[in-house]
């Protein structure tokens, strides 16, 4: 029996704070929120070995070293930007240095590893091209080319996702796909291979730099761009499963 995929997964979390005011009074509430819920769930229930750093774990404890993050075999990047990964505690609030995480990312792909990136209002660029990823080491092992500019496609009349290649492992067994209400634009890499689109754009793409593997996901893994519908769509599980056993080469 083989070993389970080792999956580490950043990102999908945020932190609200809000003030209501009713008449002459006001108060303030905060709450917490995750995001990647249903697709760790799927994951683990594949019997994925899923390690999750939501992001401001992810800050200070996501792999420093290439001995760190060998003890996978694929990282998953949703919605968590680069600038969390750049600048840590020690370096940013200390002035020390530390190691670029996103280099070692992108060594980590060409060494034989696999890399995800879904998309989001913090990935890709992402709102007000706040994700940051352009002209990172990241952007460098991706199947696209990222926009410098804010990069977002809200679609909330739903859009429908077009499969360009049926027989790729990443789709395979998906039908009657669900709506979604937005995604992240981006130009397709030379080198990449287009499985899915909307429109003009790449939905789901692979590439294979160096040894390993890379893949986008230009939609959310959930709410608010992927719709309950999505969630609740009986390949939800399947396509992860598929895309995750193939970054992993199973």
């Amino acid at each position: 029996m083989s070993e389970p995929i080792k999956l580490l997964f950043a990102g999908e979390s945020w932190m609200t704070h809000s003030i209501h005011v009713k008449g002459f009074d006001s108060f303030e509430m905060s709450s917490y929120h995750e995001g990647g819920t249903e697709m760790i769930a799927a994951l683990c229930d594949a019997g994925v070995d899923v390690t999750y750093q939501p992001s401001h774990i992810a800050a200070d404890s996501f792999p420093t070293s290439k001995e760190e993050l060998d003890k996978f075999d694929v990282v998953v990047l949703s919605d968590i930007g680069a600038n969390t990964l750049l600048l840590p505690d020690r370096t940013i609030i200390r002035s020390e240095r530390s190691g670029n995480r996103l280099q070692l990312l992108a060594d980590f792909v060409r060494g034989g590893g696999g890399l995800l990136m879904v998309g989001g209002y913090l990935t890709f660029q992402g709102i007000q091209a706040k994700g940051n990823y352009k002209d990172s080491p990241v952007e460098g092992i991706l199947p696209v080319s990222l926009q410098a500019s804010d990069d977002r496609s809200e679609q909330p009349q739903g859009i429908r996702p077009e499969i360009v290649d049926t027989a790729h492992p990443t789709v395979a067994g998906l039908t009657e796909w669900p709506h979604f209400l937005g995604f992240n634009k981006s130009t397709l890499h030379p080198d990449a291979h287009l499985v899915a689109r909307f429109g003009d754009q790449p939905f789901i793409a692979v590439r294979q730099p160096g040894a390993g593997r890379s893949a986008i996901f230009s939609s959310d893994c959930g709410p608010h761009w992927g719709p309950p519908e999505f969630v609740a769509w009986e390949g939800y599980p399947i396509l992860w499963l598929n895309i995750v056993s193939w970054l992993a080469k199973r």
